[in-house]
């Protein structure tokens, strides 16, 4: 099984920094859906994993949070693409809990979900926690400069100084594919 996974607000919608709250404050990224269905087309399982501290600030509730992914599945399954899996903590930076990145508990949970080891699975974030969760589990992380991309690249600490870093989803994705194993 070929596994990537994403981040979701900076990589596939536009951030804020008053939180996603509903659909209507969800907006794509340019290309990042049919980004997605690249991936699908060429065979990969995607999966998102994702920090949404607005449920444990009361900014929207888990019925809110689905409804926005309910929107994200219909607007990439018009666009022909898929997520197979989405996996969130809900905690906030005080509970210190394992799910929230940086930790790796969300990456673990999917890992252990499609029974694969997860180095080298490609990690595609905004944000420094989601390189270092990818790092702590030896993923392959990539920074996108889409989000707070841009911010997190002119900051990156010595560790991580050499992960790729690309404008986008699309960019990101065209990096996977290029360095894919032949005959996959």
């Amino acid at each position: 099984m070929k596994l990537v996974i994403l981040d979701r607000d900076g990589v596939i919608n536009e951030d804020s920094e008053h939180y996603i709250k509903s659909t209507t404050e969800w907006v794509p990224i340019p290309g990042s859906l049919e980004a997605i269905a690249m991936l699908n087309n060429a065979g990969y399982t995607v999966a998102v994993a994702s920090n949404q501290s607005g449920l444990a600030r009361g900014l929207f509730d888990i019925d809110a949070l689905n409804r926005i992914h309910s929107r994200m599945m219909e607007q990439l399954d018009a666009v022909g693409g898929r997520i197979d899996s989405i996996v969130f903590c809900p905690h906030g930076p005080q509970d210190r809990c394992q799910c929230r990145k940086p930790a790796p508990g969300l990456l673990l949970e999917l890992g252990h979900r499609y029974g694969v080891p997860l180095a080298g699975v490609p990690v595609v974030g905004d944000a420094l926690r989601d390189l270092q969760a990818a790092a702590r589990v030896g993923a392959a992380p990539i920074l996108v400069r889409s989000g707070k991309g841009c911010d997190t690249a002119s900051a990156l600490p010595p560790p991580l100084a050499a992960v790729p870093v690309v404008d986008d989803l699309r960019a990101a994705v065209a990096l996977i594919l290029e360095r894919r194993p032949r005959g996959n």
